[in-house]
């Protein structure tokens, strides 16, 4: 008779939320032990910076699952609790107040933190940062009529949340620290696109911002400072800069550390018997040979699948193209494949662009990379399989609306 084994996953978001529910689709019924550091059930983060900060969805509906389920699949579930440390030797993490919970498999799924600003009056009372359900409640309470908000930073998180503000009646300025938002990430002329929008909605946008601190009155941040001397008056200060992953356990616990939790296709991290995935896990990813770490909703949602069936024991490799969404006032995005900063020739627009309805081809040479659509709707799957089959595709053809994009593929 086998003996029975125990798999314990530290997380409280999508990832460990979905990867106990794997787990028990393809047949652990040992015990299940999830960890997480926060008192709400694993939940998801998307709805954070858009439909829950914006009050379209309500608080039950960002959780993973119902409460019930967890004792209805026999999960047990640790909340609130820290795990300090991992004993590879002994196969056990150890908890906040010394107790230990024993392990025959781990998944780490530990996510990321918020980069945090490294200016003076970072640390002020109504300096913000979203990460957390807690986190958008308070910039619910924030964002109300009139109210003066600055957002440091034009990312994603900056840019959605800034829109959220917008829509709930704030005055919204924006510092970006380049030239455009987003330009790293899409290229100049999708980038354009989104400070058009915004700066269309009223958010002054203020490109290559330096800040020189965060003012105060008493213990409250009033403004922000630039470096030119412009000062910025604020009710609430936005920081959405970037995030880190939270490798913290899994480095004092030596495992192979380098831009998150390296892994293999399978999601085996470099310690027997240690998974990862979501955020933090830096995966190989077979398609496209090499390691990626992406900190998108798509991630932590499929990768527990493979998580799940390789703590089994079974043969099941991540491959699916990262893939990524957003929306802004009226404007929603969806975007899959992979495109470095520097790994592409040029951007193919299909449709019109000043409408904002549009799909953008990032490419090299003839070779479909990535592509996004932009008020364009049912494309994604097309997108995915022209990226997927390698396909060369003619400059002449791909921006012409007329032309399926299924009639493209081979």
């Amino acid at each position: 008779m086998s003996r029975v084994k125990t798999f314990v996953i530290v997380g409280g978001d999508l990832a460990a939320g979905k990867a106990a529910e794997e787990l028990r689709a393809h047949g652990h019924d040992g015990p299940l032990v999830v960890i997480g550091d926060e008192q709400e059930r694993p939940y998801i983060r998307p709805p954070l910076s858009m439909g829950y900060l914006l009050g379209k969805e309500d608080r039950e509906s960002v959780h993973v699952h119902p409460e019930d389920w967890y004792r209805a699949n026999d999960v047990d579930l640790l909340l609130g609790r820290n795990v300090t440390s991992i004993d590879r030797r002994g196969s056990a993490v150890t908890l906040d107040g010394g107790s230990r919970v024993p392990y025959d498999q781990l998944l780490l799924a530990t996510g990321s933190a918020p980069r945090r600003l490294a200016v003076p009056g970072a640390d002020l009372d109504n300096v913000l940062y979203l990460r957390r359900l807690g986190d958008s409640d308070r910039l619910r309470a924030a964002f109300s009529k009139g109210a003066r908000i600055v957002v440091i930073g034009g990312g994603w998180i900056g840019l959605e949340t800034a829109a959220a503000a917008r829509m709930a009646g704030a005055d919204v300025t924006v510092l970006e620290h380049v030239e455009l938002p987003l330009l790293k990430v899409l290229g100049r002329e999708a980038a354009e696109v989104f400070a058009g929008l915004h700066r269309e909605h009223g958010v002054d946008l203020r490109a290559r911002a330096e800040i020189e601190r965060i003012t105060k009155t008493g213990g409250r941040a009033d403004g922000v400072l630039l470096a030119d001397g412009t000062h910025l008056p604020a009710d609430a200060v936005v920081v959405g800069v970037g995030i880190t992953p939270n490798v913290r356990l899994a480095e004092d616990a030596g495992l192979d550390v380098r831009n998150g939790i390296v892994t293999d296709a399978h999601l085996r991290t470099s310690a027997e018997n240690i998974h990862a995935a979501g955020d933090v896990a830096n995966a190989y990813h077979p398609r496209l040979g090499r390691h990626l770490r992406v900190e998108h909703w798509a991630n932590a949602l499929h990768q527990p699948r493979t998580a799940a069936l390789s703590m089994l024991g079974k043969e099941a490799v991540y491959d699916r193209l990262p893939y990524f969404y957003t929306d802004q006032y009226d404007l929603a995005m969806e975007c899959t494949g992979y495109a470095e900063p520097d790994g592409y020739d040029r951007v193919v627009f299909r449709g019109a662009r000043d409408e904002r309805r549009f799909i953008a081809f990032w490419m090299s040479g003839k070779r479909v990379l990535a592509g996004m659509s932009v008020n364009v709707w049912d494309v994604v799957d097309s997108i995915r399989s022209l990226v997927e089959s390698g396909v060369e595709t003619d400059d002449a053809v791909l921006p012409d609306p007329a032309v399926p994009l299924e009639s493209l593929l081979p």
